[in-house]
């Protein structure tokens, strides 16, 4: 016998779940409903299958080919315009000769099907409906039958008062071959509409078999999630694929459960899916193949597609998440959410019940959804972060996402021009770059694959290279080693400033790449010399001597990175006396190394303190942090290890120049007052740092952040924790002193964070309403708000990438640190809270009888230029522009004061004419260099010294 299967219908009650896919092919517990009707017909021994085909027919002919997977013979019936169900079937009369059975292929049952036919046979029927009894037949169409289940009379949807009977068409059919003879070809028309009723008006031989067992239309999301439950219920008789555990729990081949996930069946887990740490798959879960559950998340009557991602700590319960859907950490799904194909939902965002999002959309992280998103944006606005790009490896970042992002990178520069491509040696790493570089050559870039390196050996090479237009690294992220960063640099190795991050976005989402011809594609270069380039001006730049003099005996954990590719050489010229550990390349147990740093750091200060060595280092396996372990074993790291090395450049370099973030600690401002240095305070981002370190190279000894990441400008434009660690040695050398000494003279400072969440839309409101609250108190605003107290600072800062405030509190004890950090985060919570009951704004409030102006607008900012281009330096405020003066480029000074630009912006900007004339008093002025640079400060210092606190200057900067 054989049978028919209708799988043509589109589906357009169950979307989003059918957008991109028929209907037969909606999985099931993981497999295609369809594939259960195959599995029916073959058990009551079926082995040639017509199908007939409408939406998205290419799909399923991929999907099932020509049956041979299921021992089953599938022929195929493409319709370009759908001809009805019973038209279909006409249309392929040719290949039914015999009684044979009609079904639909998004219908899950078990009916007994051989016992239908032999009833059909005994009666000499020339159709048989196969019925069955419903709780609600308002959406199906309802059957009346006599005594001898002969068909009376058809009723389609009726209403309540129509209803008299619980029994409804199934839609399997078993017919004969004869009615073919009632059809005209090539003409629409259905089985209940028109076959059977004109069969009826015929008088031919039509009967109705109640059959017995489950059967479910799979019509809407509702049903849906139903016919999961009834599956694994064991009220179907089909199973679910994969071996089947204790308790009810399906497992599919290559899945990989962490021992401390809690399982709970009834559930089904698919092929090759990754259950993390104190994961909870609850009842009723169905998890599709190649899926990874992060660490905490909790699943409830989940239904979840292949190839998806759930985040750490998300909460699902009764929703449907469809294929390839990344649901970052702290997502909530709740009851009756549907999740389209290919959506991205940011971190901590929120859906709203029974909310439905369409393929191919972006959640904002901390977005509360409470509509159905069907239109709307695929990418989210910002690629960018305080790091270039991150995401999860080869979930966000993908190929095909790193294939479209080179593309983009290269549009913008012209054709042949060169770019250095480097990576550390995670396999991921160099999947990404790969792809990046296949997307530049196809522009016409040509690119030269430094491969595996520190991003400081390729920041290095950027600078010696004099045709380099920029670089590329990719590495795993420190701070969450699931995710990849894509860091980009200009042509000085420093990274790309915020212009050129919108120019790179505008095109990736425009998707604005060039078209370049066979023979002009980039070519792919191997250099051979980058890592001894880097160690010749690495030696260059230090007192070899006064090391080797030292003969410091060293313990370095390398962690298994990039650094152990280029340093022990080095060390080797420096005569110390060193112990490696983990000093070679190793992807899989660096990245377990950002997972344990801290039980790595307590074994480097065990063998510190038991081989009595002079220090210990640990780098990170970026190559671009280090922690250090002085002779006592005590670990210096962070915030105080910035504070030793900005000691040791004031007390060995006079009247030092260097270059901190707004959230170090205040004793680094101490330690240059007592030795006649400055401090430039820099906004928090790792960007302004360099740019501004190596913008001022000629002036800055050091710059550096409170995370072990710091920068010798003389020598490299970005983070070096090796040639940093190269310096340390030699500063100690010249100090002559135990480090653990020279820690001692670091004034004793606490330094802690932490967050507070904060919507997107509401940060502004808090912002302007917090700088309301503290207006009257000692404000600065070189990034965010930072806020002076008799007891310490507190900074608090919008996050520019998750829906959350950054706080920074520093104080001197802990026990003022801890009074600070409970007033200011009520106080912030407080200012929250008020600014969602006040959306409208309201003019800044007065304070001690001082009217608050409005900020300064950037077109009012003075701005650094050298003749032919801006410099990307600005100045809002007197502190600022004083602070600039310390370290812009001499020939920008001398361009500015020949136009009479100083003074200008003094007197009209800033109301200060005793100023303006100060500077016109100058002229002629100082020829040229660091001699009209003192002139300028020699006049500005004065009145600095009175000038106004910030809560009474007219220069306050926007927030």
């Amino acid at each position: 016998m054989r049978a028919v299967v209708m799988a043509g219908g589109e589906g357009s009650r169950l979307r989003p779940l059918t957008c991109n896919r028929p209907k037969p092919l909606v999985p099931i517990c993981n497999k295609p409903v369809m594939e259960y009707a195959l599995e029916l017909l073959k058990r009551h021994g079926v082995r040639t299958c017509l199908v007939t085909l409408h939406y998205l027919a290419d799909e399923v002919m991929a999907y099932f080919g020509n049956g041979s997977d299921w021992e089953m013979r599938l022929l195929y019936s493409v319709e370009e315009e759908p001809l009805g169900t019973a038209g279909s079937i006409k249309r392929i009369e040719e290949y039914l000769t015999d009684t044979f059975i009609v079904m639909s292929g998004d219908a899950l049952t078990d009916f007994d099907l051989s016992a239908a036919v032999k009833f059909h046979k005994e009666r000499k029927a020339m159709a048989t409906l196969v019925l069955t009894r419903v709780a609600n037949p308002l959406e199906f169409g309802m059957v009346f039958t006599d005594s001898e289940s002969r068909v009376t009379r058809f009723l389609e949807k009726p209403s309540w008062g129509e209803v008299f009977s619980d029994t409804i068409n199934s839609g399997i059919y078993i017919i004969e071959p004869e009615v073919f003879k009632l059809l005209e070809p090539r003409k629409s028309s259905d089985f209940s509409q028109d076959l059977f009723p004109l069969m009826l008006e015929k008088d031919m031989p039509i009967f109705g078999y109640v059959a017995e067992g489950y059967w479910c239309d799979v019509g809407n999301p509702d049903q849906y999630r139903q016919a999961h439950l009834d599956l694994l219920d064991g009220r179907i008789h089909h199973s679910p694929p994969g071996q089947q555990l204790s308790d009810n729990i399906w497992v599919g081949s290559g899945a990989q459960i962490h021992p401390s996930a809690k399982l709970n069946g009834p559930l089904v887990i698919g092929r090759n899916c990754r259950v993390r740490d104190s994961a909870r798959l609850a009842q009723y879960s169905v998890i599709g193949d190649n899926c990874i559950i992060e660490d905490g998340a909790e699943l409830e009557r989940l239904v979840v597609w292949d190839n998806a991602y759930i985040g750490k700590k998300v909460r699902a319960y009764g929703s449907i998440i469809c294929r390839s859907v990344t649901c970052n950490s702290n997502v909530t799904v709740p009851e009756g959410a549907v999740v389209g194909d290919n959506v991205y939902i940011g971190r901590g965002a929120t859906l709203q019940p029974d909310v439905k999002i369409w393929p191919d959309k972006n959640v904002e992280a901390g977005a509360s959804v409470s509509l159905s998103l069907v239109w709307g944006k695929k990418w989210p606005g910002s690629m960018f972060g305080e790091e270039g790009i991150s995401g999860l490896g080869n979930i966000e970042i993908t190929p095909e996402y790193a294939l479209k992002l080179g593309a983009a990178y290269g549009a913008l520069l012209p054709k042949g021009a060169v770019v250095l491509a480097s990576r550390d040696a995670h396999p991921a790493s160099r999947m990404t770059t790969r792809a990046l570089v296949c997307g530049l050559i196809s522009v016409g870039i040509n690119v030269r694959d430094l491969q595996v390196l520190p991003s400081a050996v390729g920041r290095n090479a950027l600078k010696n290279a004099a045709d380099a237009f920029g670089g590329i690294h990719c590495r795993v992220k420190s701070e969450d080693p699931r995710s990849l960063v894509l860091e980009f640099f200009d042509s000085q190795g420093i990274t790309i400033d915020r212009t050129w991050e919108r120019k790179i976005e505008n095109r990736f989402f425009r998707e604005d790449f060039r078209r370049t011809p066979m023979d002009e594609v980039g070519q792919i270069d191997f250099p051979a010399r980058t890592v001894d380039q880097y160690l010749e001006g690495f030696t260059s730049n230090l007192r070899v001597d006064l090391i080797r003099q030292a003969q410091f005996r060293i313990v370095i954990d390398y962690a298994y990175g990039t650094s152990s590719l280029a340093l022990p050489s080095i060390l080797s010229k420096l005569g110390c006396e060193v112990v490696s550990l983990n000093a070679y390349i190793d992807a899989e147990r660096s990245r377990e190394q950002l997972f344990d740093s801290g039980r790595a750091l307590q074994q480097l200060v065990s063998i510190v303190t038991t081989l009595k060595a002079d220090l210990g280092v640990y780098f990170d396996p970026t190559g671009e942090r280090l922690t250090v372990v002085d002779d006592k074993g005590q670990i210096i790291e962070g915030a105080r290890l910035l504070a030793l090395f900005s000691l040791l450049v004031f007390r060995q370099t006079k009247e030092a120049l260097i270059a901190v973030p707004v959230i170090a600690p205040s004793v680094v401002e101490q330690l240059a007052q007592q030795s006649g240095g400055k401090v430039i305070w820099t906004r928090t981002d790792s960007r302004t740092l360099t740019y501004t370190a190596t913008l001022g190279e000629a002036r800055f000894v050091f710059a550096g952040g409170i995370r072990g990441d710091f920068v010798f400008p003389g020598f490299s434009p970005g983070f070096d924790a090796m040639f940093a660690f190269a310096r340390l040695l030699e500063m100690k050398a010249q100090e002559g002193q135990p480090l653990s000494a020279l820690a001692e003279w670091i004034p004793k400072f606490c330094l802690e964070s932490f967050s507070i969440d904060c919507s997107w839309q509401a940060k502004g409101r808090v912002m302007r309403l917090l700088f309301d609250e503290v207006g009257h108190r000692k404000v600065e605003l070189v990034d965010g708000l930072k806020i002076w107290d008799k007891e310490g600072w507190v900074l608090v800062l919008p996050d520019r990438t998750e829906p959350r405030l950054e706080v920074w509190v520093y104080a001197e004890t802990s026990a003022q640190l801890e009074l600070l950090k409970v007033g200011y985060r009520t106080l912030v919570e407080k200012v929250s809270l008020a600014a969602a009951e006040a959306p409208t704004p309201r003019p800044l409030r007065t304070h001690q009888g001082t009217s608050q102006v409005q900020p300064m607008a950037e077109d009012r900012a003075f701005h650094f230029w050298v003749p032919g281009r801006y410099l990307g330096v600005r100045a809002r405020s007197l502190r600022e522009f004083v602070d600039v003066l310390h370290y812009i480029d001499p020939v920008s000074l001398r361009y500015h004061f020949d136009r009479g630009d100083f003074a200008n912006w003094l007197g009209h900007e800033l109301k200060q004419p005793e100023l303006a004339s100060g500077i016109r008093a100058l002229r002629p002025g100082p020829a040229l260099g660091e001699d009209l640079r003192l002139a300028l400060l020699s006049v500005l210092t004065v009145e600095r010294e009175t000038e106004p606190e910030p809560d009474q200057e007219a220069e306050i900067q926007s927030v």
